[in-house]
């Protein structure tokens, strides 16, 4: 299999990026093709070879990882999967490469898989970086109905089928907007222990917009992908979630505003899964109401 990889800057992390680049590099195997894109921020000197992209403003990450995508050809065509990596992250193992290419080469329904993310100090997977419910032991591989933004890979298929992330999310849950979209279609979606990306451990909450874009892209993401009758459920338990874990003051007002904002602006276009695509959710452990 061909493989390609995306990876989205800011410039701000020069020294990162270019150890990221040099694990891609070293993979087993046929080399991996990279594109870099700049998120409205002029890109560091690169590697020869390295597709390079400057955007002259920040798209957000869906919009620009769409744009890296783009650099391969339509929907990527020019691979038959891509690599999603964050730009501080390292892949410390040389046969991840192959270890992608093997898995999607054995199952050709498998659209997604999601990479274990590891800090490379104490080898921590933080619980929400287990794309399931039952996130107690992260060593444990299985099938998930989402993925992690920056550390992935994207069988182009997939892509071309369903379209790639929606831009205008910006950030927040434009990952699992497209693995419900690509599991609708019948795609299937993996989370794997021995892919790993060494990330150093960060909170989500250190985007100034989290909280905002969090509450919001919630809405949004009901709106466009589920039956009416699941709409209200899977919102009415994400306010009550989000009421328990009692955040402070500033951080609530910001939630309830994207909220609001979430119902009062445009969502785009909707196209509500299949009532077996729930029962899909369901069996695999993550019914779309939680």
């Amino acid at each position: 299999m061909r493989l390609g990889a995306v990876v989205l800057t800011m410039g701000n992390r020069p020294e990162e990026l270019r150890a990221l680049l040099e694990s891609v590099a070293k993979q087993d195997g046929e080399a991996i093709e990279v594109a870099v894109v700049g998120n409205g921020a002029p890109l560091p000197e690169l590697p020869d070879g390295v597709r390079k992209v400057e955007l002259p403003e920040n798209l957000g990450i869906p919009g620009g990882r769409n744009v890296g995508i783009e650099a391969f050809g339509p929907s990527g065509a020019e691979v038959d999967a891509l690599l999603f990596l964050d730009d501080d992250g390292l892949l410390p193992s040389t046969d991840t490469a192959e270890l992608v290419r093997q898995a999607f080469e054995a199952d050709p329904r498998l659209g997604i898989i999601s990479f274990r993310i590891a800090d490379p100090e104490t080898g921590v997977t933080q619980r929400r970086h287990v794309p399931r419910l039952r996130a107690s032991d992260p060593m444990r591989s299985s099938k998930v109905t989402t993925f992690l933004g920056g550390a992935n890979a994207v069988r182009t298929k997939v892509l071309a089928e369903v379209g790639g992330l929606p831009d205008e999310f910006f950030y927040a849950h434009e990952e699992t907007d497209l693995a419900w979209r690509a599991l609708d279609a019948g795609w299937g979606i993996e989370y794997r222990a021995d892919m790993v990306l060494h990330h150093p451990t960060t909170a989500p909450s250190r985007h100034a917009v989290y909280h905002r874009m969090v509450a919001r892209n919630r809405v949004w993401l009901a709106r466009r992908n589920l039956p009416a009758l699941l709409v209200p459920v899977y919102l009415g338990v994400w306010l009550l979630l989000t009421l328990a874990r009692r955040p402070s003051m500033p951080a609530l007002r910001a939630w309830l505003g994207g909220f609001k904002e979430g119902w009062t602006t445009s969502a785009g276009t909707r196209r509500p899964m299949r009532w077996r695509t729930v029962w899909r959710l369901t069996r695999l452990g993550r019914p779309p109401v939680i």
